[in-house]
């Protein structure tokens, strides 16, 4: 008899599979394909991307999150999902169609979903966060409305973020972090530790149902921390120069050229990390895993390219 979990169970969802900034879709899929499991991966385009997902094994399915059509194609005969989506204006329709969509389908055994740490601090009248914030804290109240075997997962900043993008390209070009942080602290984790925890959900769910789990790194610390430690790891001294907000705004997160929404969602995390909002540690990595998420110099080791000219 064929014991596999291919053989014994129905395809896993995974959405927002082609996904770029930290690819955690896209790493779920093939942690649940070396598992064994069926995977089904959504993607918006038939490209590059969505043929390497083939290449697990996955089956690949072309759609939009916001039209109900699609994600009621997508979902058909599956057990599980997970939904996962780029910062973008079009999130809270695409969630909120794919929680109502999943909600109709009714056969769900397990609906993760990705959130973000900073939503565990918000109500329904804050109004400091950013307009990602704010819609990813209305997708939690609906799920919670929604009836589905729900997962919330809420990582704190990643490492892939712009944010610390545009500390890698200053780091690369001058030696040293240019944030305008002050001693503030954060505690920032690899999306490759993100997609681990929810692979583990996804591959054994019945456990986890209706928990919350907070991801952070293995410490919280401020930036004269970081640099020593990034600086161990390079074997090279790397500085840190405090520099005004809008400074940092206009000339190096502006140099990125981002989507008036993530550039707003960016600067947004920029000003709550001057508030103390980052200042977080939370042990949802090892309630899920059994171990404690890579540090920023295990991040550097495994990317040293970005780190030079």
């Amino acid at each position: 008899m064929d014991s596999s979990p291919e053989a014994g169970m129905r395809p896993i969802l995974v959405t927002g599979a082609a996904g770029s900034v930290g690819a955690v879709g896209r790493t779920v899929v093939q942690g649940l394909r070396r598992r064994g499991f069926q995977v089904r991966a959504l993607v918006r385009q038939d490209d590059d991307r969505a043929q390497a997902l083939r290449a697990t094994g996955a089956e690949v399915v072309v759609g939009d999150l916001t039209c109900a059509r699609d994600v009621a194609d997508a979902l058909d005969g599956c057990g599980r999902m997970y939904f996962g989506m780029a910062v973008s204006a079009q999130y809270l329709l695409a969630a909120v169609t794919t929680a109502a969509v999943a909600r109709a389908y009714g056969r769900l055994e397990a609906f993760v979903n990705m959130s973000q740490l900073t939503v565990a601090e918000m109500d329904a009248t804050s109004g400091s966060d950013s307009h990602q914030h704010r819609q990813q804290w209305l997708v939690e109240q609906v799920l919670g409305w929604s009836g589905l075997p729900v997962v919330q997962v809420r990582p704190t900043v990643f490492m892939e973020n712009p944010l610390f993008q545009t500390v890698f390209a200053s780091i690369a070009k001058d030696g040293l972090i240019r944030w305008p942080f002050g001693e503030a602290r954060t505690s920032p984790i690899a999306a490759g530790d993100v997609a681990a925890a929810v692979e583990k959900i996804l591959a054994d769910a019945a456990g986890h149902i209706g928990r919350t789990y907070e991801l952070t790194g293995p410490r919280s610390q401020d930036v004269a921390a970081l640099a020593t430690e990034i600086s161990d790891a390079l074997h090279r001294t790397i500085g840190y120069t405090d520099v005004p907000l809008q400074e940092w705004l206009d000339n190096d997160l502006g140099a990125l050229e981002l989507p008036d929404h993530v550039f707003q969602h960016i600067s947004t995390m920029a000003r709550l990390h001057l508030a103390g909002r980052y200042d977080r540690q939370a042990e949802g990595m090892a309630e899920v895993t059994g171990r404690s998420a890579a540090g920023v110099a295990d991040f550097v080791r495994k990317n040293p390219e970005l780190f030079t000219r």
